[in-house]
Protein backbone atom coordinates (compact mmCIF):
# COMPACT_ATOMS: atom_id res chain seq x y z
CA UNK A 1 0.00 0.00 0.00
CA UNK A 2 1.38 3.40 -1.03
CA UNK A 3 -0.18 6.55 0.32
CA UNK A 4 -0.36 9.77 -1.71
CA UNK A 5 -0.91 12.62 0.70
CA UNK A 6 -1.63 15.06 -2.12
CA UNK A 7 -4.72 13.15 -3.14
CA UNK A 8 -5.66 12.03 0.38
CA UNK A 9 -6.31 8.57 -1.02
CA UNK A 10 -4.58 5.21 -1.26
CA UNK A 11 -3.64 2.78 -3.99
CA UNK A 12 -4.79 -0.78 -3.26
CA UNK A 13 -3.16 -3.62 -5.24
CA UNK A 14 -4.78 -7.06 -5.31
CA UNK A 15 -4.81 -9.82 -7.96
CA UNK A 16 -2.96 -7.60 -10.40
CA UNK A 17 -5.67 -4.95 -10.17
CA UNK A 18 -5.05 -1.38 -9.09
CA UNK A 19 -7.80 0.64 -7.47
CA UNK A 20 -7.67 4.18 -6.16
CA UNK A 21 -9.83 4.68 -3.08
CA UNK A 22 -10.63 8.35 -2.58
CA UNK A 23 -10.84 9.24 1.08
CA UNK A 24 -10.93 13.00 1.10
CA UNK A 25 -10.28 15.64 -1.55
CA UNK A 26 -11.24 18.94 0.08
CA UNK A 27 -8.01 20.88 0.50
CA UNK A 28 -8.06 24.52 -0.65
CA UNK A 29 -4.96 26.70 -0.98
CA UNK A 30 -5.29 30.43 -1.75
CA UNK A 31 -2.46 32.63 -3.11
CA UNK A 32 -3.62 36.22 -2.84
CA UNK A 33 -0.42 37.60 -4.38
CA UNK A 34 -0.76 35.57 -7.57
CA UNK A 35 -4.58 35.68 -7.39
CA UNK A 36 -4.89 31.92 -7.79
CA UNK A 37 -6.20 28.96 -5.82
CA UNK A 38 -5.74 25.19 -5.87
CA UNK A 39 -8.97 23.47 -4.86
CA UNK A 40 -9.43 19.72 -4.63
CA UNK A 41 -12.50 18.29 -6.31
CA UNK A 42 -14.21 17.02 -3.15
CA UNK A 43 -14.61 20.57 -1.85
CA UNK A 44 -17.84 22.49 -2.35
CA UNK A 45 -18.05 25.86 -4.03
CA UNK A 46 -19.27 27.24 -0.69
CA UNK A 47 -16.04 26.09 0.95
CA UNK A 48 -14.03 27.71 -1.83
CA UNK A 49 -15.95 30.98 -1.45
CA UNK A 50 -15.40 30.87 2.32
CA UNK A 51 -11.63 30.32 2.04
CA UNK A 52 -11.26 33.13 -0.50
CA UNK A 53 -13.17 35.54 1.76
CA UNK A 54 -10.98 34.53 4.70
CA UNK A 55 -7.90 35.63 2.77
CA UNK A 56 -9.18 38.71 0.93
CA UNK A 57 -12.13 41.06 0.70
CA UNK A 58 -11.13 42.08 -2.81
CA UNK A 59 -10.97 38.71 -4.59
CA UNK A 60 -13.79 36.50 -5.85
CA UNK A 61 -14.44 33.48 -8.03
CA UNK A 62 -17.24 33.17 -10.63
CA UNK A 63 -19.24 30.00 -10.00
CA UNK A 64 -22.76 28.96 -9.00
CA UNK A 65 -25.17 30.14 -6.31
CA UNK A 66 -25.60 26.74 -4.61
CA UNK A 67 -22.76 26.49 -2.06
CA UNK A 68 -23.24 22.78 -1.36
CA UNK A 69 -22.41 21.80 -4.98
CA UNK A 70 -19.06 20.03 -5.44
CA UNK A 71 -16.41 21.80 -7.50
CA UNK A 72 -15.44 18.62 -9.36
CA UNK A 73 -18.54 18.33 -11.52
CA UNK A 74 -19.52 22.00 -11.41
CA UNK A 75 -16.26 23.24 -12.90
CA UNK A 76 -15.92 20.48 -15.49
CA UNK A 77 -19.44 21.09 -16.82
CA UNK A 78 -19.20 24.88 -17.13
CA UNK A 79 -20.48 26.46 -13.93
CA UNK A 80 -22.36 29.74 -14.30
CA UNK A 81 -23.37 32.11 -11.52
CA UNK A 82 -24.00 35.72 -10.60
CA UNK A 83 -20.59 36.89 -11.88
CA UNK A 84 -20.93 35.20 -15.27
CA UNK A 85 -21.40 38.36 -17.34
CA UNK A 86 -18.37 39.97 -15.70
CA UNK A 87 -15.94 37.04 -15.59
CA UNK A 88 -17.54 34.15 -17.51
CA UNK A 89 -18.16 30.65 -16.17
CA UNK A 90 -16.09 28.75 -13.62
CA UNK A 91 -14.53 26.74 -16.47
CA UNK A 92 -13.28 29.97 -18.07
CA UNK A 93 -11.16 30.67 -14.98
CA UNK A 94 -9.48 27.24 -14.75
CA UNK A 95 -5.77 27.54 -15.51
CA UNK A 96 -4.46 24.10 -14.52
CA UNK A 97 -5.64 20.73 -13.21
CA UNK A 98 -4.36 17.43 -11.89
CA UNK A 99 -5.94 14.15 -12.90
CA UNK A 100 -5.35 10.42 -13.08
CA UNK A 101 -5.77 9.12 -16.64
CA UNK A 102 -6.72 5.72 -18.01
CA UNK A 103 -3.08 4.60 -17.84
CA UNK A 104 -2.91 5.41 -14.10
CA UNK A 105 -0.65 8.39 -14.76
CA UNK A 106 -0.89 11.62 -12.76
CA UNK A 107 -1.08 14.51 -15.23
CA UNK A 108 -1.21 18.28 -15.13
CA UNK A 109 -2.04 20.73 -17.92
CA UNK A 110 1.37 20.49 -19.53
CA UNK A 111 1.62 16.71 -19.48
CA UNK A 112 -1.98 16.04 -20.52
CA UNK A 113 -1.84 18.46 -23.46
CA UNK A 114 -4.18 21.26 -24.50
CA UNK A 115 -6.81 19.05 -26.14
CA UNK A 116 -7.27 17.00 -22.98
CA UNK A 117 -7.24 20.17 -20.86
CA UNK A 118 -9.86 21.74 -23.15
CA UNK A 119 -12.12 18.69 -22.86
CA UNK A 120 -12.32 18.69 -19.06
CA UNK A 121 -13.34 22.36 -18.96
CA UNK A 122 -16.93 22.00 -20.14
CA UNK A 123 -16.99 18.49 -21.61
CA UNK A 124 -17.34 16.80 -18.24
CA UNK A 125 -14.31 15.58 -16.30
CA UNK A 126 -15.77 12.11 -15.62
CA UNK A 127 -15.33 11.13 -19.28
CA UNK A 128 -11.61 11.87 -19.35
CA UNK A 129 -10.08 10.80 -16.05
CA UNK A 130 -10.25 11.24 -12.28
CA UNK A 131 -9.75 14.93 -11.64
CA UNK A 132 -8.22 15.47 -8.22
CA UNK A 133 -7.74 19.25 -8.14
CA UNK A 134 -8.22 22.45 -10.09
CA UNK A 135 -6.06 25.55 -10.24
CA UNK A 136 -8.25 28.60 -10.75
CA UNK A 137 -7.77 32.29 -11.40
CA UNK A 138 -9.28 34.65 -8.83
CA UNK A 139 -10.72 38.01 -9.87
CA UNK A 140 -10.61 41.51 -8.43
CA UNK A 141 -13.90 42.73 -7.03
CA UNK A 142 -14.98 45.87 -5.14
CA UNK A 143 -15.44 45.63 -1.40
CA UNK A 144 -19.16 46.28 -1.98
CA UNK A 145 -21.53 44.90 -4.61
CA UNK A 146 -25.23 45.72 -4.91
CA UNK A 147 -28.10 43.23 -4.96
CA UNK A 148 -31.84 43.40 -5.31
CA UNK A 149 -34.71 40.93 -5.32
CA UNK A 150 -37.85 42.48 -6.81
CA UNK A 151 -41.13 40.66 -7.50
CA UNK A 152 -43.81 41.75 -9.95
CA UNK A 153 -47.20 40.06 -10.43
CA UNK A 154 -49.32 39.92 -13.55
CA UNK A 155 -51.35 42.79 -12.10
CA UNK A 156 -48.08 44.75 -11.83
CA UNK A 157 -47.32 44.34 -15.54
CA UNK A 158 -45.14 41.23 -15.20
CA UNK A 159 -45.85 40.07 -18.75
CA UNK A 160 -44.58 43.28 -20.33
CA UNK A 161 -41.59 43.33 -17.97
CA UNK A 162 -40.58 39.77 -18.89
CA UNK A 163 -40.98 40.61 -22.58
CA UNK A 164 -38.74 43.67 -22.21
CA UNK A 165 -36.21 41.75 -20.07
CA UNK A 166 -35.67 39.30 -22.95
CA UNK A 167 -34.51 42.18 -25.16
CA UNK A 168 -32.10 43.88 -22.74
CA UNK A 169 -30.70 41.29 -20.28
CA UNK A 170 -27.74 40.47 -22.56
CA UNK A 171 -27.08 44.10 -23.49
CA UNK A 172 -26.80 45.85 -20.12
CA UNK A 173 -23.46 46.74 -18.53
CA UNK A 174 -21.24 43.67 -18.05
CA UNK A 175 -21.15 44.42 -14.31
CA UNK A 176 -24.88 43.69 -14.13
CA UNK A 177 -26.51 40.25 -14.22
CA UNK A 178 -30.30 40.48 -14.47
CA UNK A 179 -31.58 37.06 -13.51
CA UNK A 180 -35.26 36.18 -13.79
CA UNK A 181 -37.28 33.51 -11.98
CA UNK A 182 -40.91 32.72 -12.79
CA UNK A 183 -43.05 31.21 -10.08
CA UNK A 184 -46.65 30.03 -9.92
CA UNK A 185 -48.24 30.85 -6.55
CA UNK A 186 -51.66 30.71 -4.95
CA UNK A 187 -52.95 34.21 -5.72
CA UNK A 188 -54.99 34.67 -2.55
CA UNK A 189 -56.05 32.60 0.44
CA UNK A 190 -59.63 33.69 -0.36
CA UNK A 191 -59.50 32.33 -3.94
CA UNK A 192 -59.10 28.62 -3.39
CA UNK A 193 -57.25 26.85 -6.18
CA UNK A 194 -56.49 29.98 -8.19
CA UNK A 195 -52.86 30.58 -9.04
CA UNK A 196 -50.95 33.59 -10.24
CA UNK A 197 -47.56 34.21 -11.81
CA UNK A 198 -44.75 36.07 -10.08
CA UNK A 199 -41.78 37.41 -12.03
CA UNK A 200 -38.81 37.68 -9.67
CA UNK A 201 -35.84 39.80 -10.78
CA UNK A 202 -32.85 38.49 -8.83
CA UNK A 203 -29.85 40.64 -9.53
CA UNK A 204 -26.26 41.51 -8.63
CA UNK A 205 -24.27 44.52 -9.77
CA UNK A 206 -20.48 44.63 -9.39
CA UNK A 207 -20.44 48.19 -8.04
CA UNK A 208 -22.36 50.66 -5.87
CA UNK A 209 -26.07 51.36 -5.68
CA UNK A 210 -25.90 54.74 -7.43
CA UNK A 211 -24.17 53.22 -10.46
CA UNK A 212 -26.74 50.44 -10.53
CA UNK A 213 -29.69 52.82 -10.41
CA UNK A 214 -28.18 54.83 -13.27
CA UNK A 215 -27.80 51.69 -15.39
CA UNK A 216 -31.31 50.45 -14.59
CA UNK A 217 -32.88 53.82 -15.40
CA UNK A 218 -31.09 53.76 -18.76
CA UNK A 219 -31.68 50.11 -19.69
CA UNK A 220 -34.79 48.94 -17.82
CA UNK A 221 -36.81 51.92 -16.50
CA UNK A 222 -40.03 49.89 -16.77
CA UNK A 223 -39.05 47.91 -13.67
CA UNK A 224 -39.18 51.15 -11.64
CA UNK A 225 -36.37 50.06 -9.35
CA UNK A 226 -36.01 52.20 -6.24
CA UNK A 227 -32.99 52.76 -4.02
CA UNK A 228 -34.77 51.11 -1.11
CA UNK A 229 -35.05 47.92 -3.19
CA UNK A 230 -31.24 47.64 -3.28
CA UNK A 231 -28.71 46.45 -0.69
CA UNK A 232 -24.97 47.06 -0.76
CA UNK A 233 -22.95 44.21 0.71
CA UNK A 234 -19.69 42.32 0.33
CA UNK A 235 -19.34 39.65 -2.34
CA UNK A 236 -19.32 36.84 0.26
CA UNK A 237 -22.49 38.25 1.83
CA UNK A 238 -24.14 38.18 -1.59
CA UNK A 239 -23.43 34.44 -1.85
CA UNK A 240 -25.32 33.87 1.40
CA UNK A 241 -28.10 36.26 0.36
CA UNK A 242 -28.77 34.67 -3.02
CA UNK A 243 -28.88 31.04 -1.96
CA UNK A 244 -29.85 30.82 1.67
CA UNK A 245 -31.78 34.06 2.03
CA UNK A 246 -30.10 35.06 5.29
CA UNK A 247 -29.94 38.79 6.04
CA UNK A 248 -26.90 41.01 5.56
CA UNK A 249 -24.36 40.46 8.34
CA UNK A 250 -24.89 36.67 8.60
CA UNK A 251 -21.62 34.89 9.33
CA UNK A 252 -20.00 33.20 6.30
CA UNK A 253 -19.65 30.12 8.53
CA UNK A 254 -23.07 29.00 7.23
CA UNK A 255 -21.34 28.15 3.93
CA UNK A 256 -19.57 25.30 5.70
CA UNK A 257 -22.80 23.82 7.07
CA UNK A 258 -24.57 21.50 4.64
CA UNK A 259 -27.59 21.41 6.94
CA UNK A 260 -28.59 24.86 5.68
CA UNK A 261 -29.92 23.05 2.61
CA UNK A 262 -33.18 21.18 3.09
CA UNK A 263 -33.86 17.77 1.58
CA UNK A 264 -36.49 19.38 -0.66
CA UNK A 265 -33.81 21.63 -2.16
CA UNK A 266 -31.34 18.79 -2.60
CA UNK A 267 -33.55 16.58 -4.76
CA UNK A 268 -35.22 17.89 -7.88
CA UNK A 269 -35.61 17.16 -11.58
CA UNK A 270 -33.98 19.71 -13.86
CA UNK A 271 -34.63 20.35 -17.54
CA UNK A 272 -33.03 23.12 -19.58
CA UNK A 273 -33.30 24.95 -22.89
CA UNK A 274 -31.64 27.80 -24.76
CA UNK A 275 -34.01 30.56 -25.89
CA UNK A 276 -32.36 32.32 -28.81
CA UNK A 277 -35.15 34.72 -29.77
CA UNK A 278 -37.57 36.62 -27.49
CA UNK A 279 -40.88 34.89 -26.79
CA UNK A 280 -43.86 36.97 -27.92
CA UNK A 281 -46.42 38.49 -25.57
CA UNK A 282 -49.00 35.91 -26.69
CA UNK A 283 -46.47 33.13 -26.18
CA UNK A 284 -45.80 34.31 -22.63
CA UNK A 285 -49.51 34.49 -21.84
CA UNK A 286 -50.00 30.92 -23.05
CA UNK A 287 -47.00 29.89 -20.94
CA UNK A 288 -48.59 31.47 -17.85
CA UNK A 289 -51.67 29.31 -18.41
CA UNK A 290 -49.52 26.18 -18.53
CA UNK A 291 -47.89 27.18 -15.25
CA UNK A 292 -51.16 28.09 -13.55
CA UNK A 293 -53.05 24.92 -14.49
CA UNK A 294 -50.41 22.33 -13.61
CA UNK A 295 -49.36 20.72 -10.36
CA UNK A 296 -45.62 20.49 -9.78
CA UNK A 297 -44.47 17.00 -10.67
CA UNK A 298 -42.35 15.18 -13.23
CA UNK A 299 -45.32 15.24 -15.60
CA UNK A 300 -45.67 19.00 -15.06
CA UNK A 301 -42.00 19.52 -15.86
CA UNK A 302 -42.19 17.43 -19.02
CA UNK A 303 -45.42 19.12 -20.14
CA UNK A 304 -43.76 22.53 -19.91
CA UNK A 305 -40.74 21.16 -21.75
CA UNK A 306 -42.90 19.93 -24.62
CA UNK A 307 -44.71 23.25 -24.81
CA UNK A 308 -41.44 25.20 -25.00
CA UNK A 309 -40.26 23.29 -28.09
CA UNK A 310 -41.52 25.96 -30.49
CA UNK A 311 -39.71 28.78 -28.67
CA UNK A 312 -36.23 27.34 -28.12
CA UNK A 313 -33.17 26.22 -30.09
CA UNK A 314 -33.69 23.57 -32.76
CA UNK A 315 -31.52 21.06 -34.65
CA UNK A 316 -30.38 20.37 -32.00
CA UNK A 317 -32.65 21.39 -29.17
CA UNK A 318 -29.80 22.35 -26.85
CA UNK A 319 -29.45 21.74 -23.12
CA UNK A 320 -27.02 22.79 -20.36
CA UNK A 321 -24.64 19.95 -19.51
CA UNK A 322 -24.57 20.63 -15.75
CA UNK A 323 -28.36 20.18 -15.63
CA UNK A 324 -28.04 16.49 -16.51
CA UNK A 325 -31.25 15.26 -18.12
CA UNK A 326 -31.43 11.55 -18.91
CA UNK A 327 -34.69 12.12 -20.78
CA UNK A 328 -32.71 13.35 -23.81
CA UNK A 329 -30.77 10.09 -24.24
CA UNK A 330 -28.38 7.70 -22.46
CA UNK A 331 -25.53 5.30 -23.13
CA UNK A 332 -25.50 1.52 -22.77
CA UNK A 333 -23.97 1.14 -19.31
CA UNK A 334 -23.49 -2.62 -19.60
CA UNK A 335 -22.18 -2.66 -23.16
CA UNK A 336 -20.60 -0.60 -25.90
CA UNK A 337 -22.27 2.62 -26.95
CA UNK A 338 -22.04 3.61 -30.60
CA UNK A 339 -21.17 7.11 -31.73
CA UNK A 340 -24.63 7.36 -33.33
CA UNK A 341 -26.41 6.48 -30.10
CA UNK A 342 -24.37 8.87 -27.96
CA UNK A 343 -24.74 11.63 -30.53
CA UNK A 344 -28.49 11.76 -29.80
CA UNK A 345 -27.81 13.41 -26.45
CA UNK A 346 -24.25 14.59 -27.14
CA UNK A 347 -25.03 17.25 -29.73
CA UNK A 348 -27.75 18.67 -27.46
CA UNK A 349 -25.13 19.46 -24.83
CA UNK A 350 -22.09 20.20 -27.01
CA UNK A 351 -23.32 20.85 -30.59
CA UNK A 352 -20.38 20.47 -33.02
CA UNK A 353 -17.91 20.19 -30.13
CA UNK A 354 -19.26 16.68 -29.52
CA UNK A 355 -17.20 15.34 -32.43
CA UNK A 356 -14.03 16.90 -31.04
CA UNK A 357 -14.74 15.45 -27.60
CA UNK A 358 -15.21 11.97 -29.10
CA UNK A 359 -11.86 12.19 -30.91
CA UNK A 360 -10.10 13.22 -27.68
CA UNK A 361 -11.83 10.42 -25.76
CA UNK A 362 -10.78 7.87 -28.39
CA UNK A 363 -7.16 8.96 -28.07
CA UNK A 364 -6.85 9.05 -24.28
CA UNK A 365 -9.36 6.38 -23.15
CA UNK A 366 -10.01 4.01 -26.08
CA UNK A 367 -11.32 1.18 -23.88
CA UNK A 368 -13.85 3.51 -22.19
CA UNK A 369 -12.72 3.03 -18.60
CA UNK A 370 -14.37 6.27 -17.53
CA UNK A 371 -18.07 5.95 -18.36
CA UNK A 372 -21.54 6.72 -17.09
CA UNK A 373 -25.04 7.25 -18.50
CA UNK A 374 -23.97 10.35 -20.40
CA UNK A 375 -20.20 10.08 -20.78
CA UNK A 376 -18.37 10.76 -24.03
CA UNK A 377 -17.77 7.41 -25.78
CA UNK A 378 -14.71 6.46 -27.84
CA UNK A 379 -15.12 5.53 -31.49
CA UNK A 380 -15.43 1.77 -31.68
CA UNK A 381 -12.83 -0.09 -33.73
Amino acid sequence: MVEYDEFLGVWMTCDNKVELIILNLRSISIDTQKKTAWVQTGATIGELYYRIAQKSKKLAFPAGVCPNVGVGGHFSGGGYGMLARKFGTAADSIIDAKLIDANEQILDRKSMGEDHFWAIRGGGGTSFGIITSWKVKLHDIPEKVTVFNVTRTLEQNATQLVYKWQHIADKVDDNLLLRLFLRSNISSPFKRGQRSINAIFFTMFVGGVDELLHEMKKSFPELELMKEDCIEMSWIESIIYFYIGFPKGTSPDVLLNWNTTTKKQLYFKGKSDYVQHPISINGLKAFWMKMENSKRSLDWSRTLYRYMAKYVSKSPRAAYFNYRDLDIGVNNINGNTSYEQARIWGVKYFKNNFDRLVKIKTKIDPTNIFRNEQSIPPLLS
